[in-house]
């Protein structure tokens, strides 16, 4: 305690003074002369005692602050006593808890990112090894004209699953990172719908499946038409593969003072109790989810509509069909 500079000048003031009050105390006698030093020394004393007890709880607190900087946030130094110690500890404690809560954050998000890339290289892996064994193929001259047709096919069917893959998975990132600013422009539900529909068209006339729309042409909400049309196509998409040949997909919207809500409606197999709690999850494939799957549809489709004020759920039953209810709310002034 002594080695700190500021306590010893303050001895040292203190005892000026004293040695001041001494002297003038002798020329009055020796009675003040004694009282003057008794005093003196209660003082110093006291003083003494009460920055001791000061630089103790300062050391402690100084222990507590290391063990933080070294990963420890198990302490506890509230006190609810008053003073400018007790008050220095509740905010270190503040401080502590929000530490631990970030550093939980932070962990969780390291598990996740290498759970991601992880999985993203799965994703990637799997057409690319494809792709490398049908061009090792096509080098073989002997290779009759129609498989070397059939690799080439194949190896575009693969490229352009990349193409999309890496397409979306940049558009997630964007979304992930807060860099995409919505726009909040008035968005007629039909016309929503019309364009969404175009990129599935194909597949619905290849397993001629019907398309059923109901809703009113005024019915609309304040959101993004591009951005929303890629989240209704990846539930379209989901809708139309999961459903057999045949089957009906029937897409409704209406609108009401509290939210737009857009439903999409199949008979096609359906969603188990135990998948249904996970199919928003990005990479998450479900039982039935077929050979070119990527798991990533359905999680950027909730991205996108949670970030403008809305939100999806989904009620399904197993050979039944599924039905995704789309909601945007009104934004309340």
């Amino acid at each position: 305690m002594l080695r700190n500079h500021e306590i010893r000048l303050v001895l040292l003031s203190m005892s000026t003074i004293s040695l001041v009050m001494l002297i003038a105390a002798a020329f009055l006698s020796l009675a003040a002369v004694v009282l003057v030093l008794i005093t003196s020394i209660l003082l110093i004393g006291c003083s003494l005692l009460f920055t001791r007890v000061r630089y103790h709880e300062i050391e402690k607190l100084s222990g507590y602050l290391r063990q933080i900087s070294g990963g420890d946030y198990s302490l506890d130094v509230r006190d609810n006593r008053e003073g400018e110690i007790s008050i220095l500890k509740n905010t270190i404690y503040k401080v502590t808890v929000m530490l631990s809560e970030q550093s939980a954050l932070l962990h969780k998000d390291k598990i996740h990112l290498t759970d991601a890339i992880s999985d993203i290289s799965h994703q990637l892996k799997a057409p690319l090894t494809s792709m490398m064994v049908m061009a090792d193929l096509l080098d073989d001259p002997q290779l009759p004209e129609a498989k070397r047709a059939e690799f080439t096919r194949n190896i575009r069917i693969q490229l352009e699953r990349l193409d999309w893959l890496v397409s979306s998975l940049l558009k997630l990132s964007k979304i992930d990172a807060g860099t995409v600013q919505f726009k909040k422009d008035q968005v007629i539900v039909a016309k929503l719908i019309e364009k969404a529909l175009q990129p599935v068209l194909i597949p619905i006339d290849i397993k001629e499946q019907t398309i059923s729309i109901t809703g009113e042409d005024n019915v609309s909400f304040l959101g993004d038409l591009n951005w929303t049309t890629e989240a209704i196509i990846n539930v379209l998409k989901n809708g139309v593969e999961h459903t057999q040949v045949g089957g009906t997909i029937v897409i409704s919207f209406s609108e009401n003072p509290l939210f737009t809500e857009i439903s999409i409606q199949d008979n096609g197999k359906g969603i188990s109790k135990e998948e249904i709690t996970s199919i928003f999850k990005r990479f998450y494939k479900g039982k039935g989810a077929g050979e070119g799957s990527s798991g990533i549809g359905l999680s950027m489709a909730h991205s996108i509509i949670t970030k403008q004020n809305g939100d999806i759920d989904v009620q399904s039953e197993v050979d039944k069909g599924s039905q995704f209810r789309i909601r945007f709310y009104k934004r309340i002034v």
